[in-house]
């Protein structure tokens, strides 16, 4: 499960899943591209990185939801990282949990903007150096609301049932070619989705884990590596993975 040689980009790399698979990706030996909106928290992840694993790595304070800061970044990327392997597009949230009819249209803009347009944009700039090359690979990190709506998650499940179509479209219309796409629907994962989603109550976003072992970061951030290092002649197009105690988005069973 080695990356050696690989160039891998990361949206949202400064927390969660996507800090983790940059972890995952720099042990196997990758070089790293990573973007998130907090440049600081960036800039001590790659000295991390680069001191524990001497990991090549280039950071940039990148907000996907504009695409011509999408594509300005990408227009600037160091000749010796110009060549992207691996794309893990990881940005997105959730905001708020309202009825449908009481749905705050800030955090509706929000979430399309990041879980569907964000990673359209990345995907648009990167995909076609990827076709040229007829080598490279997309991983999607979605999300288990995407397969079935639940509560009050109307416009952030539809966003994710989005991003999920997109990973099985690159499947579809690159068919022929040698790019590979992957969708990973994680469930209940501890991290700062219910912090950001809540807008930093941590007590409303503690609770959401209450009585359960949720994913962590590690968790998906292991799976990604698997898909990436596969023969080429092998694509793993969907992956749903849950904690133990989650079946469905509404199933979950709580020891209290």
């Amino acid at each position: 499960m080695r990356l050696d040689g690989k160039t891998a980009l990361i949206t949202g790399a400064s927390a969660g899943f996507g800090l983790a698979i940059a972890y995952e990706f720099a042990l196997a030996g990758a070089k790293l591209i990573l973007t998130a909106r907090r440049i600081e928290k960036l800039n001590e992840l790659a000295e991390h990185l680069k001191n524990e694993f001497q990991t090549e790595v280039f950071v940039y304070g990148l907000d996907v939801r504009s695409y011509d800061a999408v594509t300005v970044f990408y227009n600037n990327i160091p000749e010796n990282f110009k060549e992207i392997d691996i794309l893990v597009n990881n940005a997105g949230l959730a905001r708020g949990m309202e009825t449908i009819d009481n749905g705050v249209l800030e955090n509706w803009e929000e979430m399309i903007d990041t879980n569907v347009k964000g990673l359209l944009y990345v995907t648009r700039n990167v995909l076609p150096d990827m076709v040229k090359r007829n080598a490279g690979m997309v991983i999607n990190i979605s999300s288990i609301a995407g397969r079935d709506i639940y509560p009050k998650g109307n416009v952030y499940c539809a966003s994710k049932a989005a991003a999920r179509m997109i990973s099985q479209s690159i499947a579809v219309d690159l068919n022929g070619t040698n790019i590979r796409s992957c969708n990973i629907d994680p469930g209940l994962a501890e991290t700062e989705f219910s912090i950001v989603r809540f807008r930093g109550d941590k007590d409303k976003a503690k609770a959401v884990y209450n009585g359960l072992t949720p994913l962590y970061g590690k968790d998906i951030a292991e799976i990604a590596l698997f898909v990436a290092t596969r023969p080429e002649h092998v694509m793993i197009q969907d992956i749903m993975v849950t904690p133990t105690a989650q079946a469905t988005p509404t199933i979950v069973t709580r020891k209290l």
